[in-house]
């Protein structure tokens, strides 16, 4: 019997987030120390399995009054799509971020 192979998907975008994007909460120091905006993003079509997801930053818009602290990472990923989280800490303000992504499974 032969081994049943599957095909490998490859699927990536663009996302683009900030002021004009209800909830943003990056642009203001708050009480907490760490602030996190989180980002819903589903896939065109679905994996059969949770992919490897890769993020890229390719924009930033920071206030230039204090040191520009961003942070992006996946806080969960399945078949359907991933979360990421967006985050930055201190007195740091940014109005705007831009990343891209790449989804590798089956």
């Amino acid at each position: 019997m032969a081994p049943t192979t599957i095909p490998w998907k490859l699927l990536s975008s663009t996302v683009g987030v900030g002021v004009l994007t209800p909830g943003w909460n990056l642009d203001q120091p708050g009480p907490e120390p760490l602030r996190s905006f989180f980002v819903d993003v589903w896939f065109e079509s679905p994996f059969a399995v949770s992919p490897a997801v890769h993020l890229g930053l390719t924009g930033l818009d920071a206030d230039q009054r204090d040191t520009a602290r961003v942070s992006l990472k996946i806080v969960a990923v399945n078949g359907n799509g991933f979360r990421a989280a967006v985050s930055t800490w201190a007195a740091s303000r940014i109005h705007a971020v831009e990343f891209s992504w790449l989804a590798i499974g089956a």
